[in-house]
């Protein structure tokens, strides 16, 4: 985990020589986005459908959550005309997060009225190889058979893309 500069400090990070992983320093960097935005557990953003519902989640998304002393403040990214649906169905919301949080984390929503970007679409999936095409010339290769079986094998996914 990177370690954060003083003012002042325009040092650059020491160098290794080698290649290290990515996941290292965006953990980091995730991390501290969300302690930016107030969460110190960011469950409560990315088990947002399961905790709020498929319905809700397609109308709001958390964005800033304020620690108060008997609960916090949920600061909700809401499509327009949603906001009001659901500041009355705030109080079964307030109890769906506490009851997955475990403790009484929020006891007041706040809505932002804004348009929603578009859940990002499921990967495709791999689609099943058909049979090679008559007259392809991966069926006339007469070389070793491994080669001989990758090259059957791209020619069924080629056929399929087509």
């Amino acid at each position: 985990m990177a370690k954060p500069r003083a003012k002042g400090d325009e040092t650059l990070p020491q160098r290794r020589n080698r290649a290290r992983p990515v996941s290292g320093d965006a953990a980091g960097a995730a991390d501290s986005a969300f302690a930016r935005a107030g969460f110190r557990d960011p469950t409560l953003v990315m088990h947002w459908e399961q905790i709020a519902g498929p319905e809700v989640a397609r109308l709001a998304r958390p964005l800033k959550l304020r620690d108060a002393e008997g609960g916090g403040t949920l600061t909700l990214k809401a499509e327009p005309g949603a906001a009001l649906f659901l500041q009355h169905e705030s109080r079964a919301l307030c109890g769906r997060i506490n009851t997955y949080l475990g403790r009484q984390a929020v006891t007041k929503l706040k809505f932002v009225q804004a348009p929603l970007l578009p859940p990002h679409p499921p990967a495709p999936r791999p689609r099943q190889p058909g049979p090679v095409p008559p007259g392809d010339p991966a069926l006339d290769y007469q070389g070793p058979e491994a080669l001989r079986e990758a090259l059957l094998r791209f020619a069924r996914i080629r056929d399929r893309r087509a």
